[in-house]
């Protein structure tokens, strides 16, 4: 069984006074990378191989820990979870760092923060990646609100709903402030209309365990995007797809091909 990656060390820096967690790693053409709901740069991005991957390949790799997530700082307002908010994080960090464009990757919420980066800051994403999130995008939020009532549930014991219960146990094992990932369901199950989709010019691939019922399909969502593609992860479910070779791949591709 191979090893685990080390950790990587963690920076700080603010955004409009919220303190950001984030790491940089590698030389070449930057990529940022934004994780899911109740995950971390690391569990997103180190530990299933991701910056291995793309250092690898000859990239400069930037992760950050969202708000309420990780290392960085732990809000309990909804509001201060709205995905654009959460989009200027991303833009901040950029603009920390003197980039003016990155390819950005997101999974999952982290994908939903890319296309709200990608939608009002057209200039700052060179390419955008959408993994583990399709035409809920547009059509739904993905992930349920009572997932916040699981995390907040006296005991895991307690928990019925399936989703709840699994996000119950990862928070757990994490030992994330249940609290504040509460916060953050509630305020950043943001939908982004078809048109504002279709104002997504970079070139975008969307990809999307076949298994996946949390995302929605990838195809419906990248033909409203107009430079937009779909790649289908085989057999997977929203959570191992986050590692899967095949998504890797694809994204190694996308890149190599995109202008």
């Amino acid at each position: 069984m191979p090893s685990m990656p080390a950790p990587i060390p963690l920076q700080t820096f603010p955004s409009d006074g919220v303190s950001i967690a984030y790491f940089d790693v590698g030389d070449g053409e930057p990529i940022l990378c934004i994780h899911g709901f109740a995950s971390t740069a690391h569990i997103n991005w180190v530990y299933p191989g991701w910056v291995e991957t793309l250092t690898k390949a000859g990239r400069r790799v930037i992760a950050l820990d969202n708000r309420g997530h990780g290392a960085s700082e732990k809000l309990y307002e909804p509001a201060a979870y709205h995905t654009r908010i959460m989009a200027e994080d991303a833009r901040r960090l950029l603009d920390h760092l003197g980039l003016d464009r990155a390819d950005v990757l997101g999974y999952s919420m982290g994908a939903r923060i890319t296309a709200f980066l990608a939608q009002r800051h057209p200039d700052r994403v060179r390419s955008a990646v959408l993994g583990g999130l399709g035409i809920h995008l547009v059509e739904g939020v993905g992930l349920p609100e009572t997932i916040a009532d699981a995390l907040l549930a006296p005991s895991l014991e307690e928990i019925t709903d399936p989703q709840g219960r699994m996000f119950r146990a990862f928070a757990n094992q994490t030992r994330a402030d249940r609290n504040a990932l509460a916060a953050c369901i509630r305020g950043s199950r943001n939908e982004m209309t078809a048109e504002e989709a279709g104002e997504i010019q970079c070139p975008t691939l969307v990809a999307v365990g076949t298994k996946d019922k949390i995302a929605g399909p990838p195809a419906p969502l990248a033909a409203l995007i107009p430079r937009g593609e779909a790649l289908d992860i085989p057999d997977r479910d929203h959570m191992p797809a986050v590692g899967d070779k095949i998504f890797k791949a694809g994204v190694v591709g996308f890149l190599g091909r995109r202008p």
